[in-house]
């Protein structure tokens, strides 16, 4: 047999055995059970017998049946520790196991209940609250409405204070010790994964506090959202391989869920040994609104914790976007007869994007160089670092573009993983000639937009750098001529999305840079800029921008 105990709308807890086969519940004077809630259906749900089993279903009612909190759509088993709810009125399964007759069990001592109590956390507070709504009536409930009130208006005020996690937890047990007194507390707060530590503990002298723990217990609470009042671990079947915890004359323990309107954070659970503490419902339901006030302390702490590891992280993100920018120019060379533009956007703060432009071999020559180094964010930034220092030697030694890159390619391979690699476009100019003699190492292909119009592409020349460790890299060779701009960009730019996930690409930017070719420098880098705006309108962007770009000026 099992029993319901029921908590309603209105007038006190009971308990009701289930002798029968089927048992309607609802408002209506023909119901087997009948519950006062005008929000109940007349009969509202059905309980039934089906072999060695029991299940519920909902009768058609107004509002629905809710089974551990999901809504019941057809019928559904029920076993001891599931929580039934029906409009306003809260019914736990009590029993041991599903089957109608039950293993036989150790009688337990006289002094306790003979059995569990699981009751819906959500469904207690509602329960308070509507209480509290109602009219008190007497001299008696007066005084403990005024009282618990108090209390819990003292728990706020206590825990309100500005307090690291730790601080916090102890501060809960203290108050609940003060409160409930029992002989040993903890506190279980739950992991992003779902898995449960206890965070806190405390026991009276004498009361060894290891011997406490029951992950069944702690599943059914944290998961369900119930709170459970045990009045004899010896009749509770959920204890029964717990030995350390039977040994030590624990026999009765009270548990809440640490709940609030975001979902489960943990549990508080309490026990004390037989003949010093037996917990009652009265505990149970102080425990609850307890545990509902630590609650929202204990998310309010997450979130100023989350909000001073934000900051945290901002600041790192400034500091190393100011180091990354040191990297970079200050200042672009003058080169007579020649204009030249360069900037970089990150998308995550610090860039995986890396470019120089500098004079070389007593200013004969202008090394002009963009790099997309693989991942984003502070990885990626890390490692233009590294293609920052690598190259710098063999660009001062005057090698050509081609072995910069196969130099380049061989150091970064030895210091990084294999994962991580860089594309790169690297082009000597010798001003005098107008000569552009490139690598392009994996890299979006450079772009020379004639005065014309036309627009030549520079396509790959080897693979990307550090992808192996003897790459293979050639060299092109391309001139600007009067009024010819040099372009290179990195992806960012060309693979930009627009709500409906079509990339800016290749294409679109070749139009600008064609369209605008008679704008100086600084103009054209704001047309492809405003049309990318337009183009995206208002996504975000992923990935880093890069552009930097050289003209030849008419004489």
């Amino acid at each position: 047999m099992i029993k319901l105990h029921i908590v309603p709308v209105q007038g006190e807890p009971f308990e009701h055995p289930i002798e029968e086969d089927s048992l309607v519940l609802g408002r209506a004077s023909s119901a087997d059970l009948v519950l006062e809630d005008r929000f109940l259906s007349r009969n509202h749900s059905r309980i039934f017998r089906d072999g060695d089993r029991y299940l519920i279903e909902d009768l058609g009612s107004r509002n629905g049946t809710l089974l551990n909190g999901q809504r019941v759509h057809g019928p559904q088993p029920i076993v001891p520790g599931d929580v039934i709810k029906i409009s306003g009125s809260v019914i736990s399964i009590v029993g041991s196991g599903g089957a109608v007759t039950p293993a036989p069990r150790p009688e337990p001592s006289s002094s306790f209940g003979d059995h569990t109590i699981f009751r819906s956390a959500s469904g207690m507070l509602e329960s308070q609250i509507a209480a509290d709504s109602q009219q008190i009536q007497g001299e008696e409930a007066l005084r403990r409405y005024a009282e618990r009130l108090n209390l819990v208006n003292e728990v706020h005020r206590a825990l309100g204070q500005s307090m690291e996690l730790e601080e916090l937890l102890e501060l809960i047990l203290e108050r609940v010790f003060d409160h409930l007194r029992p002989e040993q507390g903890a506190i279980y707060l739950k992991h992003d994964d779902g898995d449960l530590d206890r965070a806190a503990s405390r026991s009276l002298p004498g009361v060894d506090a290891e011997t406490f723990y029951s992950r069944s217990l702690v599943r059914e609470v944290t998961e369900k959202g119930v709170a459970a009042l045990v009045f004899d671990i010896e009749s509770d079947e959920r204890f029964a391989a717990a030995q350390s915890i039977l040994s030590s004359g624990v026999r009765s323990l009270v548990a809440a869920p640490l709940l609030d309107d975001k979902g489960t954070l943990g549990m508080i659970v309490l026990s004390s040994r037989a003949g010093v503490r037996q917990f009652s419902e009265g505990d149970m339901e102080l425990l609850v609104s307890l545990a509902s006030i630590a609650a929202l302390r204990l998310r309010n702490v997450a979130l100023l914790e989350e909000a001073a590891e934000r900051r945290r992280l901002e600041k790192e993100l400034a500091l190393g976007r100011q180091i990354q920018e040191t990297l970079l120019p200050e200042h672009l060379p003058e080169i007579p007869g020649y204009a030249l533009h360069a900037g970089n956007i990150p998308s995550r703060g610090v860039s995986g994007d890396y470019y120089q432009v500098l004079l070389r071999d007593g200013d004969r020559e202008c090394v002009l160089m963009v790099g997309d180094v693989s991942g984003k964010g502070i990885a990626a930034s890390l490692l233009t670092f590294s293609l920052e220092a690598l190259s710098a030697v063999p660009i001062e030694d005057g090698l050509p573009p081609e072995e910069i890159c196969a130099r380049l390619s061989r150091l970064l391979f030895s210091r990084t993983p294999p994962e991580k690699y860089a594309t790169a476009f690297l082009a000597i100019l010798e001003p005098e000639t107008g000569t552009v003699r490139y690598t392009n190492a994996g890299h979006n292909p450079g772009l020379v937009v004639r005065a014309s119009g036309e627009v030549e592409h520079l396509g790959p020349t080897g693979m990307p750098i550090g992808l192996i460790p003897d790459g293979v890299f050639e060299a092109g060779e391309s001139s600007l001529g009067a009024g010819d701009t040099l372009i290179l960009y990195t992806d960012g730019i060309t693979e930009a999305a627009d709500p409906d996930e079509e990339e800016y690409g290749l294409e679109r930017l070749v139009r600008v840079c064609a369209r605008h070719r008679d704008a100086d420098l600084p103009g054209l880098s704001a047309a492809i800029a405003n049309d990318l705006d337009d183009f995206v309108r208002g996504e975000p962007f992923p990935d880093d921008r890069t552009l930097v770009m050289t003209r030849r000026l008419a004489e």
